[in-house]
């Protein structure tokens, strides 16, 4: 076994460990962490692979910007873990049967694309002065055009559903409506109540006259 296998054996053993504790990790943070963990070893299989841009892709996209907002969301949502454990068990067998069916769809797309490309390889041969990065432009705006705007346009709800979510109205923050602010009068704020006396007033020569009482005997 020659180096380059050694290295995407482990690779691919780290980056199964990883996607299983995505899945298995009680804390959600952990979970991102370790789904970043995953594409870095994705990546380093693209690497190996000779696929150079989709390997800085998925570091620059979806680790330095993607899971970055996720993580920052996570953390700044706070979200009850010991809430959505109630019902795991109960929903199992179906998220389990969902993940099975998943998982077929994506091993017979996967086996048909396999047969497909090793049909294509001897027609498909790479000119010499060009690249993986400007055949992959080519093919991306030209024919893949309107998935790559139905993304971006998917990611961008997805923003503002998270900044949404954050700015929803929490028990433990201090929250203040401008509009209240002014429109706010001086009777919503002061009110002048009247009181009765507990004793009655004493005239104002009478307690002069018992203070100066007081500092004669003393």
């Amino acid at each position: 076994m020659d180096v380059k296998t050694g290295l995407f054996y482990l690779f691919a053993v780290v980056l199964l460990f990883a996607a299983f504790r995505v899945i298995t990790a009680r804390n959600p943070v952990y979970a991102a962490l370790y789904l970043v963990l995953a594409f870095f070893q994705a990546s380093a299989i693209w690497l190996l692979l000779r696929a150079e841009f989709l390997a800085i892709s998925l570091v620059l996209v979806y680790v330095g910007a993607v899971m970055v907002l996720f993580l920052f969301v996570v953390m700044m949502l706070d979200i009850n873990v010991d809430s959505l454990r109630e019902g795991f068990w109960k929903h199992f067998p179906l998220a389990a049967g969902v993940g099975a069916l998943i998982a077929l769809e994506m091993a017979a797309v996967l086996m048909g694309g396999f047969r497909l490309g090793e049909a294509r390889v001897a027609s498909g041969a790479m000119a010499a002065d060009s690249s993986n990065t400007l055949e992959l432009g080519k093919l991306l705006y030209s024919q893949y055009l309107y998935p790559l705007e139905i993304a971006a346009v998917i990611l961008l709800v997805a923003i503002v559903a998270a900044i949404a979510l954050t700015l929803r109205t929490r028990k433990d923050s201090k929250y203040t409506n401008p509009a209240d602010q002014v429109r706010v009068k001086a009777r919503d704020r002061v009110r002048i109540v009247q009181m009765p006396a507990t004793r009655a007033a004493e005239p104002v020569a009478e307690a002069a006259t018992a203070d100066a009482a007081k500092e004669n005997k003393a």
